[in-house]
C-alpha cells in the first residue's frame, strides 16, 4: 500500500502530493506555485502578499452564511535534514515516503509531516463536499522554521477571520492553547590561519546516529547534543596535550537538537596511540551516561592528512572552552504548567565559514518573556568572554494560554463527543505562529491540534496513521460545532 491509498482519502492524497514537491525553508517557490494550482484547478479563490503567504477562501456551507470565519493555518516550509550516508537534494527530490505498521517514515530524511499534514487538512478542507463549515480562510505561510518569517510578515488584509486554528500541533488527544516565545543568539569567532604543525599526527573524531529532534518539544528528553560531545573530547584531550584544532562542525538547524559533529584536530605524532585510548574511554563513559537514550551513537575516530592550515591556537582554546561549557537544555520548568518546560537553550550548530570565521547558532526560547531574553542575555555573555562577536535575532512573542477561549471549549467538546476521552488542554515549549497572529489581531481567539508525529526535525520523523483519521474528524467537527454554535 502507498501513502496515497491511506484513508481517509483526501487527507493522504492531498499529503502525498505536498510530499513529492520540494519546499525547504526559505525555498518555498514550487510549493506556493503548487498550491496556486490546487487553487485554480478547483475553482478557490487565492491570493498571496509580498513575502509569499498564500491564503485560500471558501464561502460557507448554505444556511451556515452567517457563522464566524475560521482561519485554518499550516506552514509551506520543512526542516531540510539527511542522514550523511544519503543521497538526497532538498530543492529537486521528492521525498520518499513508506509505511511502517501505523506509520509513514521517510528513507533517511525528514518526512515533512511538519507541517506537510497541515497544509493536506486545509486541502481536503477546501474541496471535501461533506463538510459543514462556516467561511474558511485557509493560510499557508513561509519560512516558519527559519524565524516564523511568513507570520511575522504576513500582509494586511490576508484574513480577517476571528477564529484561528492552527494544525501544528503533533500529539493526538492534547489541544494547545499556549507556547513559548523564542529568540535566536549568534556568536562568530574570526581566527587566523596557523600553518600545521609538521611533527603532529592528524585525527577526525565524529559522531553520529544521535536521535536529535525539535529543539522546542524534545528538548527535555535528556538526548545528547553532538556538538558538545565533541568538544567535550576536545577540551579533556587540550587538559593534557598540545592539540591544533583544524576543523569543528556540526548541527544545521537552529530548532533542531545537533545529532552530528565532527572535528579534525592534531596532536603529537607519538601520542596519536594514547588519544585513541582515552577516546575509547570517553566513549565508554558517553554510552554509560546516556543508556537508554541513545541507542545509536556511534563514535569513530579516522586518521587524515595534514590538513591546510589550523586555527590559531588562541582561537582554538577559546572555541574549545567556549562550546564545553556553553549552556544546552532545560534552563528552568513552568510553575504554572506542571511539566511544562518554562525556559531552554540549545547549541544548535558550528559552522567554518568563509573568510576565517566560526559560525554558532544558538536557539532560546521560554513562555515568560523577560527569561527569554535573560537566557539569551546569558549565552551571549558567555560567548563575550570567549571573545566572540554575538549578535540576537529579533525574536517572536509567546501566545499566553486563555483558559475561557470558546474555541478551545468547542474543540475539546467535538473531540471528547468524538472519542469518548478529554482531551489534554495544554502549553508547548515549542514556537508556534500563534503569538504573532495574537499580536497582530489581538481578537483571535486560537487553538493548536494535531495528528501525532514523533522525531520531528530528524531523520526519524514518522507520521503516525491512526491519529490522521482522527485528527480528520476532530476537524471536521470542530468546524460544524462554529457553524453550528
Amino acid at each position: 500500500m502507498e501513502v496515497k491509498d491511506l484513508k481517509p482519502a483526501l487527507i493522504w492524497q492531498c499529503f502525498d502530493e505536498i510530499t513529492k514537491v520540494p519546499r525547504p525553508s526559505c525555498h518555498e517557490e514550487q510549493i506556493r506555485e503548487f498550491l496556486l494550482k490546487f487553487a485554480a484547478d478547483h475553482g478557490i479563490a487565492a491570493k498571496t502578499d509580498k513575502v509569499g503567504n498564500v491564503v485560500m477562501t471558501k464561502p460557507a456551507t448554505p444556511g451556515h452564511e452567517n457563522a464566524p470565519t475560521v482561519i485554518l493555518q499550516a506552514h509551506m516550509d520543512m526542516v531540510a535534514e539527511k542522514n550523511n550516508d544519503v543521497e538526497h537534494d532538498f530543492l529537486k527530490d521528492p521525498i520518499k515516503t513508506y509505511i511502517d505498521g501505523d506509520w509513514v517514515k521517510a528513507r533517511g530524511t525528514t518526512l515533512g509531516a511538519d507541517n506537510g499534514i497541515g497544509m493536506a487538512a486545509c486541502m481536503a478542507a477546501l474541496i471535501d463536499p461533506e463538510l459543514v463549515h462556516g467561511p474558511l480562510e485557509c493560510l499557508y505561510t513561509i519560512n516558519e522554521e527559519i524565524g516564523l518569517e511568513g507570520a511575522i510578515n504576513l500582509g494586511e488584509g490576508m484574513i480577517t477571520g476571528k477564529i484561528l486554528i492552527n494544525l501544528d500541533s503533533e500529539d493526538d488527544g492534547e489541544i494547545f492553547v499556549g507556547c513559548a516565545g523564542g529568540i535566536d543568539t549568534t556568536a562568530y569567532f574570526n581566527y587566523r590561519r596557523s600553518v600545521s604543525p609538521e611533527h603532529f599526527h592528524y585525527l577526525k573524531v565524529s559522531v553520529t546516529g544521535l536521535l536529535g529532534g525539535h529543539s522546542g518539544g524534545d528538548i527535555h528528553l535528556g538526548r545528547a547534543n553532538a556538538n558538545k560531545l565533541i568538544a567535550r573530547f576536545l577540551w579533556e584531550c587540550s587538559q593534557k596535550y598540545d592539540i591544533a584544532v583544524s576543523e569543528f562542525c556540526g548541527g544545521n538547524l537552529r530548532n533542531a537538537i545537533p545529532r552530528e559533529a565532527h572535528a579534525i584536530f592534531g596532536i603529537h605524532g607519538e601520542l596519536k596511540e594514547k588519544v585513541k585510548e582515552n577516546l575509547e574511554k570517553y566513549v565508554a563513559d558517553i554510552r554509560g551516561e546516556y543508556a537508554g537514550v541513545e541507542p545509536a551513537m556511534k563514535f569513530m575516530v579516522e586518521e587524515v592528512a595534514k590538513p591546510e592550515f589550523c586555527i590559531d591556537a588562541e582561537t582554538s582554546l577559546a572555541l574549545v572552552r567556549a562550546l564545553y561549557s556553553a549552556p544546552h537544555g532545560v534552563i528552568s520548568m513552568s510553575r504554572d504548567l506542571p511539566g511544562l518546560v518554562e525556559t531552554s537553550t540549545n547549541l544548535a550548530a558550528v559552522k567554518m565559514e568563509e573568510g576565517n570565521q566560526i559560525k554558532i547558532t544558538t536557539s532560546q526560547r521560554s513562555s515568560v518573556e523577560s527569561r527569554k531574553n535573560d537566557i539569551a542575555g546569558q549565552v551571549e555573555a558567555h560567548f563575550q568572554l570567549a571573545g566572540a562577536k554575538v549578535e540576537h535575532s529579533d525574536g517572536y512573542p509567546g501566545w499566553a494560554p486563555n483558559m475561557n477561549s470558546p474555541i478551545m471549549k468547542l474543540s475539546a467538546e467535538a473531540y471528547e463527543e468524538l472519542f469518548g476521552v478529554k482531551p489534554a488542554i495544554k502549553a508547548i515549549h515549542a514556537g508556534l505562529e500563534c503569538g504573532l497572529f495574537l499580536q497582530n489581531n489581538p481578537g483571535l481567539d486560537m487553538v493548536s491540534f494535531g495528528p501525532t508525529m514523533t522525531g520531528v526535525h530528524s531523520p526519524d520523523e514518522q507520521l503516525n496513521i491512526p491519529t490522521v483519521e482522527k485528527f480528520w474528524k476532530h476537524l471536521a467537527l470542530t468546524l460544524k460545532k462554529v457553524a453550528q454554535a
